[in-house]
């Protein structure tokens, strides 16, 4: 694999308030085709959220993360049992000769199967309603129609198949997070091989981000050479994830990424994310959707052995994001750099 890092791409971006209008679904449809086809990341802009809105947001999410560590240890992530809402300490993950500088919160969907189930601090209790406004807001206003225009892209008879399995008040792994990098010296970014070993996909459909205007993210290209993705002002950063590629075979493609080093001169700061995951629900099997015509064509075939559903893609993932020493035990048992998540499929490290 290539270890040359390149200009950012000219990714697409799709202005969602032209979604309604007449004839414009099938335009951004045609417009998205090759960025879900052969590069995984896009924009959107026009999302139906205010600056004021999403600043809020950040401003919860660095308050959050000042908190004294006895107060957000109290709300851990239930390691154990790959369940991974609540805080995510630092420093579990290994990376190169270092462990991780990430902090996370992770909020699940506000629905009656997660009500009373897991604890907030009294900074976040209070601000609960609009939490939930902003994660409906942009399941609402960005996923559904992004599922629409896959839809549309795969040539399916009925427009909301995808809309149809990804229903918000029905049970899924949804969830929204705050996500902060905090900044290492010299001689740890050293250690840690700059970020270049931290290249991954996600879990999900789809990832949505909102980021500060600090250099960092880079996508694996077909070339084999990982390319920058600039923060776009106003605009929300999107990345297919694994499940989307599972169901259609691979044709809609889960992009590999990364968070390196940022530039020398910005490496002091605090990197700050906001992000909203989409999954199907629990209960949705991981096959090919069989009356696509565009899937039919390209000969698309299942990626597991048998009958694999959400939940349980998202256990075995989540095992072993969640609990390091598991993964790695089981990528030395391979010793070829991948690890069989589930029968029939691979995950693999990329190193460079």
């Amino acid at each position: 694999m290539s270890t040359t890092t390149t200009e950012a791409p000219k990714l697409v971006t799709l202005d969602l308030e032209d979604f309604g209008r007449p004839g414009a679904k099938e335009r951004l449809a045609k417009q998205l085709e090759n960025a879900v086809h052969c590069i995984g990341f896009f924009y959107v802009k026009n999302y139906g959220l205010d600056e004021k809105q999403v600043q809020q947001q950040f401003t919860l999410a660095k308050a959050f993360f000042e908190l004294p560590v006895e107060e957000k240890e109290k709300h851990e992530v239930d390691y154990a049992n790959a369940d991974y809402n609540g805080w995510r300490r630092p420093g579990r993950r290994p990376t190169g000769n270092v462990f991780d500088d990430i902090e996370i919160f992770n909020i699940p969907k506000f629905t009656p199967d997660f009500e009373g189930k897991y604890t907030y601090p009294a900074l976040l209790q209070a601000h609960l309603p609009e939490i939930e406004t902003f994660q409906r807001a942009l399941h609402s206003n960005v996923v559904l129609p992004l599922l629409r225009l896959f839809a549309i892209v795969l040539q399916l008879p009925d427009e909301d198949y995808l809309v149809n399995q990804h229903t918000f008040e029905k049970k899924s792994e949804d969830h929204f997070r705050y996500m902060i990098y905090h900044p290492r010296t010299e001689d740890e970014w050293k250690a840690a091989d700059y970020g270049k070993k931290g290249g991954h996909t996600d879990l999900g459909t789809v990832t949505l981000l909102f980021r500060q205007p600090v250099a960092g993210l880079q996508i694996l290209g077909e070339d084999g050479n990982w390319t920058w993705v600039s923060a776009q002002p106003g605009a929300i950063t999107v990345n297919l994830a694994d499940t989307i590629s599972h169901l259609t075979g691979g044709w809609l493609k889960s992009s590999v990424h990364r968070v390196v080093a940022p530039p020398a001169d910005q490496r002091e700061y605090n990197r700050t994310g906001l992000l909203y995951f989409a999954r199907p629900h629990n209960d949705t099997v991981l096959l090919p959707i069989t009356d696509s015509p565009v899937l039919q064509k390209a000969g698309m075939k299942p990626r597991f052995e048998g009958n694999v559903t959400m939940e349980q893609w998202v256990k075995a993932k989540q095992t072993l994001q969640l609990n390091p020493q598991i993964a790695e035990e089981r990528y030395a048992k391979n010793g070829d750099g991948t690890v069989e998540v589930l029968a029939g499929f691979k995950d693999q490290k990329y190193k460079e």
